[in-house]
C-alpha cells in the first residue's frame, strides 16, 4: 500500500511539474526583471520635465458665460500649451480667458504639448492619430482620440497627448515595453495584460499549491522508508 501511494503521488508530481514548469519559469523571470529595474525608470520619469512654467491664470472669464446651453457637473482649470482653459465635464475644453470652445488638438499643438513635458530636445519623426487601441496596446484604457508623439531616440521613445483635453498622458519606452511583455506572463492574462483575477491565474496558483504539496509528501514518504532500512 505504501509503494502504490508513493508511486501515485510520484506520477502527480512529475506530471504537474511538468504542466506548470513553463509557467513557473516565466513568473521566476519576470520576477527577477521586476525586481532588478527601478519603477520610476520603467515609468520613464527621467524623461520627463523637472518644472514647467505657466502664465499666470489671471482675467479669467466667468464659466457661466461659457455656454448657455451647458450644464456644468464638473469644471477643471488646466494649462494647456501654457494658456489657461477649462476643462467642462470631462468633455470640452474651453480658453479660460476668451471663453471660445477649442477644436481638438491639432498634430503641431500635440508636439507643442510633448516638448513641454518631454525633457531632452529629441527629433520627431511623426505625430500618430489614434481612434482605438486594442487590449495589448501600450496606450489601453487611456482616452481616446490620442496623439502618439514618435521621438527619434534609441529606446523608442513616444508621448501620447489625449487631443479632446490636451493632457499629458502617458510616456512609453522600451524597458517598460519589456517590463510590459513580461507583466503579461506574471499575471497569466493573456487577453488584456492587466486583470489579475483570471480564471486561468487561479487554476495555475492551485495547481502549483498542489506540486508543492506532492513535493513534500514525497519528501516525508521516502524518508521514512530509509529510516526503517
Amino acid at each position: 500500500m505504501r509503494k502504490n501511494n508513493q508511486y501515485y503521488t510520484r506520477k502527480i508530481h512529475r506530471f504537474l511539474g511538468v504542466f506548470i514548469g513553463i509557467q513557473f519559469f516565466f513568473w521566476t523571470l519576470s520576477g527577477l526583471y521586476f525586481s532588478w529595474t527601478d519603477i520610476d525608470e520603467i515609468h520613464g520619469d527621467h524623461f520627463h520635465a523637472d518644472h514647467m512654467m505657466h502664465m499666470t491664470a489671471t482675467n479669467l472669464a466667468d464659466p457661466g458665460s461659457l455656454d448657455s446651453t451647458l450644464e456644468i457637473s464638473t469644471l477643471e482649470l488646466r494649462f494647456v500649451r501654457h494658456q489657461p482653459h477649462y476643462w467642462v465635464n470631462g468633455e470640452k475644453l474651453f480658453n479660460a480667458q476668451t471663453g471660445e470652445l477649442q477644436g481638438e488638438i491639432t498634430a503641431e499643438q500635440a508636439k507643442e504639448i510633448a516638448k513641454i513635458y518631454i525633457k531632452g530636445d529629441y527629433g520627431i519623426k511623426e505625430a500618430e492619430y489614434l481612434t482605438e487601441t486594442g487590449s495589448h496596446h501600450e496606450y489601453r484604457g487611456r482616452p481616446l482620440p490620442a496623439w502618439a508623439i514618435h521621438y527619434d531616440h534609441p529606446e523608442n521613445l513616444t508621448a501620447y497627448i489625449d487631443a479632446k483635453s490636451g493632457n499629458f498622458e502617458r510616456v512609453r519606452h522600451s524597458s517598460w515595453r519589456v517590463f510590459d511583455f513580461l507583466w503579461m506572463f506574471h499575471t497569466m492574462d493573456y487577453a488584456g495584460r492587466d486583470n489579475f483575477n483570471n480564471l486561468l491565474l487561479r487554476a495555475f496558483s492551485l495547481f502549483g499549491m498542489a506540486t508543492i504539496v506532492s513535493g513534500f509528501t514525497l519528501f516525508f514518504m521516502t524518508t521514512k522508508k530509509k529510516r526503517k532500512v
